[in-house]
């Protein structure tokens, strides 16, 4: 056996281990239909997932698998983990309340507010607010040779640079084609009109006034997670076996800023989105425009808003919120519903397996008591 079959076979011994010492969570037998999802969808999924969910009334957490590889630990809702692209929801949030203040125009164009920004393949003077914001704007997905600083950060300024000279999706106001690139506009834009840092806007405006001790923005270079926190990890499967890799802070964060670098946990996000749904972060108006979706394929039953997107659920009605998945190893989904329910839900690994998907484990905790 050679040192590096040794060494994957340490790993994959070790997050087997690590599974089947976990004790099921007391909750487990209370809440057994939404475990089973959680328990099938754990298996696709990364060495350990977790769904807090709940009303009005109160909350509750179930996990599966293990929060780490290297130790027995249920996931928690207080655990800390990379939220990718819930991170625009946030930036969203702040662009609303700038909406609120008169700042901004939702269908103004971006040149409006960014002048000399945008060229190269894109026109600032037919892209608008409203656009970048729903992904209809056609910006390339992710800029592609963006110039670091001297050290491995990036700035939004450089980002943003770069993804004038690459390719666009679409035309500005045709279908939806997700952007990372058009949300990190949106965080050059928050900080245009802000004065601040785009983490520094999120902190005073979303986190800070919500009591969101658990969240923030990193700064450039800032890699590692509070404590208590789930690592997370990047693999393959083998047969049966998976071969695990702690990938938590292989990435630099700065590549994705108001896209996709905010740390949160699991009650967290619950309570960020049940804010957003109880109108405490902006006006009805603004909540409605938020609300105002275009399709995001033709054969997807999901439609996209201003950073949330819509999920029909089987038990009726919709809800509203956002995913994530980051090369960190962490894919996570976060959901409400207008009568008070709410489910977020993680996984340590950047796998999304759709059978059960994470839609369905939100379906199922949304769904139980409804």
């Amino acid at each position: 056996m050679t040192r590096r079959t040794r060494r994957l076979s340490g790993i994959a011994a070790g997050a087997l281990v690590a599974m089947a010492l976990v004790t099921p969570p007391a909750h487990a037998q209370d809440h057994a239909a939404t475990q089973d999802v959680l328990n099938r969808y754990q298996q696709k999924a990364g060495p350990g997932a977790a769904v807090h969910a709940g009303d009005d009334t109160g909350s509750w957490t179930l996990s599966s698998g293990s929060a780490s590889i290297s130790e027995q630990r249920a996931i928690t809702s207080a655990d800390h983990f990379r939220i990718a692209s819930q991170t625009k929801t946030f930036t969203a949030a702040v662009v609303l309340q700038l909406f609120d203040e008169g700042a901004v125009d939702l269908d103004a164009p971006i040149e409006q507010y960014l002048p000399g920004v945008f060229g190269g393949n894109y026109d600032g003077t037919v892209i608008t607010v409203r656009q970048l914001l729903n992904h209809t704007a056609g910006l390339v997905r992710d800029p592609a040779g963006a110039k670091a600083e001297a050290n491995g950060t990036y700035t939004l300024a450089a980002l943003v640079k770069a993804a004038m000279d690459d390719a666009p999706q679409g035309e500005p106001g045709g279908g939806h084609k997700y952007s990372n690139a058009g949300y990190l506009v949106l965080g050059l834009l928050i900080e245009k009109l802000t004065g601040q840092s785009v983490g520094d806007a999120i902190t005073e405006r979303i986190i800070t006034p919500l009591g969101l001790t658990g969240t923030s923005f990193p700064k450039p270079g800032e890699r590692a997670l509070r404590s208590p926190f789930v690592p997370g990890y990047q693999g393959i499967r083998v047969g049966g076996f998976f071969f695990w890799f702690d990938a938590t802070t292989l990435a630099e964060l700065s590549v994705w800023s108001s896209a996709g670098a905010m740390e949160s946990t699991l009650d967290d996000l619950a309570r960020f989105q049940r804010a957003i749904a109880d109108g405490e972060l902006f006006s009805p108006n603004a909540l409605a425009e938020m609300r105002t979706t275009v399709p995001i394929a033709p054969e997807a039953p999901q439609n996209y808003g201003l950073g949330v997107f819509t999920l029909p659920l089987s038990c009726g009605g919709e809800a509203w919120g956002h995913n994530g998945v980051l090369p960190t190893g962490h894919a996570s989904i976060t959901m409400t519903t207008d009568d008070g329910r709410f489910a977020s839900a993680m996984t340590n690994a950047n796998f999304m397996p759709s059978d059960p998907s994470a839609f369905d484990l939100i379906d199922a905790a949304l769904c139980e008591d409804a």
